[in-house]
C-alpha cells in the first residue's frame, strides 16, 4: 500500500531504510510494508482472490490510475525466487546508493524465504507497498512486485502449478522464468503448456499475449561455455530456441509456441550463490556469507531488470494498463480458472494414458460396428430379435476382449471407466441396429398405414350403423374422425414420398405405433411372425410341402 511519506526520492522509495526491517510472519501494525497474500490456494486446490486486499494496494489514490509495471518471478519451488526478490526490494528502496545491497552482515528480509526442502510460498503474493518510477521520457509509473508459489511442489497438483503461473504471466508485464542449471527440454515444455493455459484464458488477439520473459538460470556451471551475465545467456538462448530444419516437429513447435507467446525473450546466467548458502540451516541472507562472484553478478542482475529504461509498463491488446485496469483484470481472470471453462492441464503419462485408452476404445468399437453390420447393416435381411441379441451379446463381449487385450498405460484401475464407456457406447450402439432391424420388418414398416386403414374402416362401419338406426351425432363424430384419418393417410404418403415434413411423418407414425400396441390383432400378428422368425421347425409344420421342397433341393446340391 502506498502510504504519504514526506521523504520520497524520484523512484518512490524511502531515504529511511529502517521502514524495511521486519518478518513478513508480523501483521502491519505500524503501517510497515509487507508481502500481501492475493491469490489463495485451499485445500481442495480451489483458488480464493482477496479483491479487498488486492484493493487496497492497486486502488491507493497516489497510484489507481498511472500506468503499471508488474513485475513476477516464477518457476519450480526450493529454487530461490523470494531470495531473488527481496534483493530486488533492496534495489527499490536503495537505488539511489552504489551500495544498494546495503551492510554485508545484514539478514535479508522481505518477502518469506528459507532454506530446506519444503516450500514456502503459496498462491501469489504482492509486496504491499507500490513504487513510482521516473521513465526517461518523464512518465511516473507505478512499479508492482509479485512473487509467486513454486511450481511441482509435493503438494500442489499440475492445474495448481499451471494456474499460478498463467495468472503471473497474464498479469505481469516481466516474467522472470527462473531455472536451475540449466535450460532443458522439459522446461521449455512446461512453460509452452503454461502460457497455452493461460493464453485460452485470454481473449484472443492478433498481438502476442504476454510480453517480456526473462529466463534466468540459477547456479550456472557452464561459464567455459557461456559467461555469466546477460551477453552470454542470450547467446545460450539463442542456441536453446533455434529453430532447425533437422529438429522433430514437437521440438520445433514447442519454439515456435515460445516464440509466438512474448514480445521480448532474454537470458541472464547465474553462478551458485556458494555452499553455505546450500547447506547452512541458519543462514538469513547476509551478505558475508554468499560467494563474491554471485554478488558481482547480482549487482549487474537486478539494475540490468529493473532500471527505469528496462521496466515494460503492463499493455493488453496494445492498450496501456493502469492500477484500477490491472485490478479488473485480475478479477475477470481469477473468474475463468474458478469455473470449468477451461480443460485441466494432464501431466504427460496421464495425457498418453488417456490417448492409449482411447485409442483401444475406438479400435473395439470399429470391431462391434464391422461384425453387426455383416449380422443387420445394409441390406441384410430382417433377423429375429432374439437371434439379433445373442448375435449382439457375442459381438459384445469380443470388442471387449479386444479392449481387454491392449496394452495400455495408467493400470487396470485406471482403464476401467474407458472398459465402462465402451461398454455404455456398444449399448447404445446397439439400439440404433434394433431400430435398424425393426425397420425391415414388414409389419413394423406397414403398420402406420395399416392402423389408418382399420380406423377408416371401423369409422366407415360405425357411422353406417349409428346412421342406420339413428344416432346421427355419434354417426356424424364417425365420419368426422374417418375423414381425418383419411386426411392423415394422405399425409403420410406424402411424407414417405416427398421426404419433406419428416417432424410431422414422425408424429403420426408414434401416433399410429400407439394405436397398433392397443390393438389385440395387430399385437397377435406381430408375435406370430416373430415366433415363426424364432422357431422355423413351426414353419415346416405349418407348411410341409416347402419343408419337403426344401430338404429335395438340399439333396440335389449335394449330389451335385
Amino acid at each position: 500500500m502506498v502510504k504519504h511519506r514526506p521523504e520520497r526520492d524520484s523512484w518512490g522509495s524511502l531515504s529511511d531504510k529502517n521502514v524495511y526491517e521486519w518478518s513478513s510472519e508480523e501483521e502491519e501494525p505500524d503501517g510497515r510494508a509487507r508481502p500481501i497474500q492475493v491469490l489463495l490456494v485451499k485445500d481442495d486446490h480451489t483458488f480464493e482472490l482477496d479483491e479487498a486486499a488486492l484493493s487496497r494496494i492497486l486502488l491507493s489514490e497516489e497510484v489507481r490510475d498511472r500506468e503499471v509495471v508488474a513485475i513476477s518471478v516464477a518457476g519450480a519451488f526450493r529454487k530461490g525466487k523470494s531470495f531473488l526478490m527481496d534483493f530486488m526490494l533492496r534495489y527499490m528502496y536503495n537505488h539511489s546508493s552504489e551500495n544498494w545491497l546495503g551492510d554485508a552482515s545484514e539478514p535479508l528480509t522481505g518477502f518469506s524465504w528459507r532454506g530446506g526442502s519444503e516450500r514456502e510460498t503459496t498462491g501469489i503474493q504482492i509486496w504491499s507497498e507500490v513504487f513510482l518510477v521516473d521513465k526517461p521520457d518523464g512518465r511516473k509509473v507505478a512499479v508492482l512486485l509479485m512473487d509467486t508459489q513454486g511450481t511441482f511442489d509435493s503438494q500442489s497438483t499440475l492445474r495448481d502449478s499451471a494456474t499460478v503461473f498463467a495468472l503471473s504471466t497474464m498479469i505481469s508485464s516481466m516474467q522472470v522464468y527462473n531455472i536451475s542449471q540449466n535450460v532443458q527440454e522439459d522446461d521449455l515444455q512446461h512453460l509452452q503448456l503454461f502460457t497455452e493455459y493461460g493464453r485460452l484464458a485470454m481473449e484472443e488477439t492478433f498481438l502476442k499475449p504476454f510480453q517480456s520473459l526473462i529466463f534466468l538460470v540459477r547456479d550456472w556451471s557452464f561459464p567455459y561455455e557461456f559467461p555469466y551475465g546477460q551477453e552470454g545467456g542470450m547467446k545460450f538462448l539463442e542456441k536453446r530456441l533455434k529453430i532447425s530444419e533437422n529438429q522433430h516437429e514437437e521440438l520445433q513447435n514447442v519454439r515456435k509456441h515460445i516464440h509466438s507467446c512474448f514480445t521480448n525473450i532474454s537470458c541472464f546466467l547465474m553462478p551458485h550463490p556458494g555452499l553455505k548458502v546450500a547447506t547452512n540451516p541458519h543462514f538469513d541472507g547476509r551478505i558475508k556469507e554468499i560467494d563474491g562472484e554471485f554478488i558481482n553478478n547480482l549487482k549487474i542482475l537486478v539494475p540490468w531488470i529493473l532500471s527505469p529504461r528496462n521496466i515494460d509498463v503492463k499493455e493488453i491488446n496494445g492498450s496501456k494498463i493502469t492500477c484500477r485496469g490491472l485490478l479488473e483484470y485480475f478479477k475477470a481472470y481469477i473468474k475463468i480458472y474458478q469455473g470449468e471453462e477451461l480443460p485441466h492441464p494432464k501431466s504427460m503419462l496421464q495425457a498418453t494414458a488417456e490417448a492409449n485408452n482411447l485409442a483401444a476404445v475406438a479400435a473395439a468399437k470399429d470391431l462391434y460396428n464391422k461384425k453387426m453390420e455383416e449380422v443387420c447393416g445394409g441390406d441384410r435381411p430382417f433377423l429375429a430379435p432374439s437371434e439379433l441379441q445373442n448375435r449382439h451379446g457375442a459381438i459384445r463381449e469380443e470388442a471387449l476382449q479386444l479392449f481387454r487385450g491392449v496394452k495400455k498405460m495408467g493400470g487396470e484401475e485406471f482403464s476401467r471407466r474407458y472398459l465402462q464407456q465402451l461398454e455404455g457406447e456398444i449399448d447404445e450402439v446397439f439400439v440404433q441396429y434394433i431400430k435398424h432391424n425393426d425397420s425391415k420388418n414388414i409389419f413394423h414398416a406397414a403398420r402406420t398405414p395399416a392402423t389408418l386403414f382399420v380406423v377408416i374402416f371401423v369409422m366407415y362401419v360405425a357411422a353406417g350403423i349409428t346412421g342406420f338406426v339413428g344416432v346421427d351425432i355419434i354417426a356424424s363424430l364417425c365420419n368426422m374422425i374417418l375423414g381425418l384419418a383419411l386426411i392423415t393417410l394422405c399425409t403420410w404418403a406424402y411424407i414417405r414420398y416427398s421426404g419433406e415434413y419428416r417432424e410431422l411423418g414422425a408424429v403420426i407414425d408414434q401416433v399410429a405405433g400407439a394405436l397398433w400396441d392397443q390393438g389385440s390383432t395387430n399385437e397377435a400378428l406381430y408375435k406370430l411372425y416373430n415366433v415363426a422368425a424364432n422357431h422355423r421347425h413351426l414353419y415346416h409344420h405349418a407348411f410341409p410341402g416347402a419343408h419337403v421342397d426344401d430338404a429335395a433341393e438340399e439333396r440335389d446340391k449335394k449330389k451335385d
